[in-house]
């Protein structure tokens, strides 16, 4: 019966549909801020790793760096639950026998309050080269301001 509808198309051309591929030309890369003033930590990292990747695009392809740009302003005010600020701890490693430093989340917060973000979100992106490429366009301040107002950056509520 299908043949008779479409002619001398085949039964299985008339319902196929093709799956859209993005072109890189294609990609239109937006700007957000996010203020980080009294957000959670890790919820708001899920969110921004989220418009890093560009899951929120319907265009989205885990192949291609589709994201947007996040701007976040008040990093210092980001608040965590429990007693996460003296027991969370960053280690580093120098490679050396007895080398493995760690650094609880109060003196990270003190000391450079843009790196609790930035390695929580980092934590969330893919392992490769091209979560690196995702990873350069999050813009972290510590405090409200940020110099990027030229790219009119729209604000984002989380």
């Amino acid at each position: 019966m299908v043949a008779a509808i479409a002619g001398d198309v085949a039964e299985g051309e008339l319902f196929r549909v093709k799956t859209y591929a993005v072109k890189a030309g294609e990609i239109q890369r937006d700007w957000y801020v996010v203020d980080a003033e009294g957000q959670t930590l890790g919820r708001l990292a899920t969110q921004i790793a989220r418009i890093l990747r560009g899951k929120h695009k319907p265009i989205f392809s885990p192949h291609l760096d589709v994201g947007d740009y996040v701007i976040v302003v008040n990093a210092e005010k980001v608040r965590v639950t429990g007693q996460k600020m003296s027991q969370k701890m960053y280690y580093r490693y120098s490679g050396y026998p007895g080398g493995l430093k760690a650094t609880p989340l109060a003196e990270v917060l003190a000391r450079h309050p843009t790196r609790a973000i930035e390695h929580a979100v980092k934590g969330m992106l893919p392992r490769n080269r091209l979560g690196r490429a995702m990873f350069r366009k999050l813009k972290v301040y510590k405090g409200p301001e940020h110099p990027h107002q030229a790219q009119q950056p729209r604000k984002l509520e989380l």
